[in-house]
């Protein structure tokens, strides 16, 4: 079984901690910026940072209608806080000129846990991640507020769902590659295999 090459959206935000995790979970991690380093990647990655930011960047730099594309067309991706508003079809309270990638059948809610001094740490028991609860990094933090029928709820803080997957998209509104726990990456790693595996 060849090794998966998984992209990270190297755009803004905290892209070297995720191209960190994934090679610790068994990936060939590349930064993508451009539609044709886009076309060569089994998995894509969206980080955390500032999800308007990452929107009009992404624009600007051609990838949002690939990206689109290649998500409708089941390309596995994981969203982490930004990346996870960037995955849903709907914001609640989107900024101006502010776009999605769409993907996860969901609303979110923008800095839902509080701003940049109200972050915190939780443990969380991810549904798919083995062992002990994984503990979440919550920077600014979205939640959301609601799924479709075909969304499972993977994790829930204090009420709010928190971790979610569609298909062969997952999203988190915390930080797992900020901790040095890598399970949620391997998790990711592990749908890139099976996607690759119905394929061929």
């Amino acid at each position: 079984m060849t090794t998966p090459v998984v992209g990270v959206l190297a755009l803004q935000g905290d892209v070297r901690e995720h191209l960190v995790a994934l090679a610790a979970a068994d990936a060939v991690a590349r930064p993508v910026r451009r539609p044709e380093e886009l076309a060569e990647v089994d998995g894509l990655v969206i980080p955390g940072g500032e999800s308007t930011t990452i929107s009009k960047l992404a624009v600007l730099f051609g990838v949002m209608e690939p990206l689109r594309a290649r998500v409708r067309d089941g390309l596995p991706v994981y969203g982490t806080c930004a990346g996870m508003i960037m995955l849903a079809d709907k914001i609640l309270d989107p900024r101006s000129g502010q776009e999605t990638i769409g993907g996860i059948d969901m609303i979110v809610r923008r800095n839902a846990f509080g701003r940049q001094n109200e972050s915190f740490e939780a443990a969380v028991d991810v549904r798919g991640v083995d062992g002990d609860p994984v503990e979440g990094v919550f920077i600014r933090a979205p939640w959301v507020e609601s799924v479709g029928a075909d969304v499972e709820v993977l994790a829930e803080h204090e009420g709010h769902i928190v971790a979610v997957r569609q298909g062969n998209a997952l999203a988190t509104s915390f930080h797992p590659e900020l901790t040095g726990d890598h399970r949620v990456h391997s998790l990711f790693v592990d749908m890139v295999h099976s996607n690759r595996a119905t394929e061929s």
